[in-house]
């Protein structure tokens, strides 16, 4: 399966995106080429996705340096060991601590893998994740997207890329999920960079930036 973990990577999903699809042409001759966007992979990447939930990348940042300052070394066994008044403290909601534990305990009684998703089925990887109370499939597939690096992953429930989608297409209403799903069909095998333009461009429309943080599985 193919990866993205270069800016190179970027080049090429931009290059055959823009030849074969005139919307993101003419989005990309505004917004530029997208950032790369990489996160790590197991339990710290996953925690960075359910701490940015419904937040914007400043704020998510934020929230995220001052969880990882408290929480070290970053691994399940040691957030188990951090009181909820200091996860509180760092900026954490009571949703997003009790999401993390639960995570957290099913790493560290060996009942969740992640390493062994690395290479499973997108199908596979969102019914092992959210069989964990609080992570839905918007976690799912962000954690596929920037820390698997999946190529032609997608995140169709995302309220920024559905709103970019209805800008870049000019459709008359926000998609549906179904709607999402149709459209980026003709992105394939390159959806992941699509929709990275696609962010970038709802970015540039709407200051602050948005991105993917701004969608999420609610808590």
């Amino acid at each position: 399966m193919r990866r993205i973990g270069s800016d190179a990577d970027i080049k090429e999903g931009v290059a055959a995106l823009v030849s074969a699809c005139p919307h993101l042409a003419r989005i990309h001759a505004l917004a530029g080429d997208p950032p790369l966007r990489k996160r790590p992979k197991g339990f710290e990447g996953l925690a960075r996705v359910i701490v940015g939930q419904q937040l914007s990348i400043a704020s998510a940042g934020a929230i995220w340096d001052r969880v990882e300052a408290r929480v070290k070394p970053f691994d399940a066994t040691t957030l188990l060991a951090v009181p909820d008044r200091d996860l509180r403290k760092a900026g954490l909601s009571r949703g997003k601590i009790a999401t993390l534990r639960e995570l957290a305990k099913a790493i560290d009684r060996g009942a969740l893998k992640l390493a062994a998703l690395d290479r499973a089925p997108e199908e596979v990887i969102h019914a092992e994740l959210t069989a964990l109370k609080g992570i839905g499939p918007w976690t799912a597939d962000i954690y596929i997207m920037f820390s698997l690096a999946r190529a032609d992953a997608w995140s169709p429930g995302d309220l920024a890329l559905q709103h970019a989608v209805k800008d870049a297409l000019l459709l008359a209403e926000r998609p549906s999920l179904e709607q999402m799903n149709e459209v980026a069909e003709a992105w394939r095998p390159w959806r992941g960079v699509a929709a990275r333009l696609l962010w970038s461009y709802y970015a540039l429309r709407r200051k602050p930036a948005a991105s993917p943080l701004a969608g999420g599985d609610r808590m």
